[in-house]
């Protein structure tokens, strides 16, 4: 992650996770309904967000661009690429519905299409998450591929959908040009 990055959309402050965040991050990996789609079980235990959380805070920056997301001043989830070039997002159910995961992915794609020398981001979601995959769909995502069974979650075995959006593609839904401030 580029140090000490914060963006800011409208509504909501994307920035890096902290320590003091255990508590809000726990509240929405401990949530079934949260985690319902997520790639873990609802997280029983402050230990392992704890253990959660301190893998996003020491992600290699040349790995990662993940960042908690704040909503009228309280942490209610995250939004980014643990590991690039896979976005991932989860927020919190109370907040759900209200185009927050929109607003959110928006800002990491953007800040990712312009600070990173990638051409192609890619998305994995459960084939009955209609929720991820609008949400996908609506940021220019195309679906690549889909497969049975390709995660164990829990007890449970679970199918992919798999997605990719070029920086073109972004370009063109949202009408951005995106410059790599690395080859500038």
């Amino acid at each position: 992650m580029t140090p000490g990055v914060v963006l800011s959309t409208p509504r909501l402050t994307l920035r890096p996770a902290r320590w003091d965040d255990l508590d809000a991050m726990h509240a929405v990996l401990s949530d079934p309904r949260a985690t319902r789609w997520w790639s873990t079980p609802p997280h029983q235990t402050l230990d392992q967000t704890r253990a959660w959380l301190g893998a996003m805070i020491d992600s290699p920056p040349e790995l990662a661009e993940d960042f908690v997301v704040e909503f009228e001043g309280r942490v209610v989830g995250k939004a980014g690429f643990y590991r690039l070039p896979e976005i991932g997002f989860i927020l919190h159910p109370d907040v759900q519905g209200r185009g927050l995961g929109l607003e959110a992915a928006q800002a990491v794609i953007a800040h990712v299409f312009a600070t990173r020398d990638l051409d192609r981001l890619t998305a994995e979601a459960d084939p009955d998450n209609t929720a991820s995959i609008a949400l996908l769909t609506r940021l220019g995502f195309r679906e690549t591929g889909r497969a049975e069974r390709t995660m164990q979650v829990g007890d449970a075995w679970v199918d992919s959908v798999w997605f990719a959006l070029s920086r073109a593609d972004f370009s063109r839904a949202h009408g951005q040009q995106f410059r790599n401030e690395e080859q500038s």
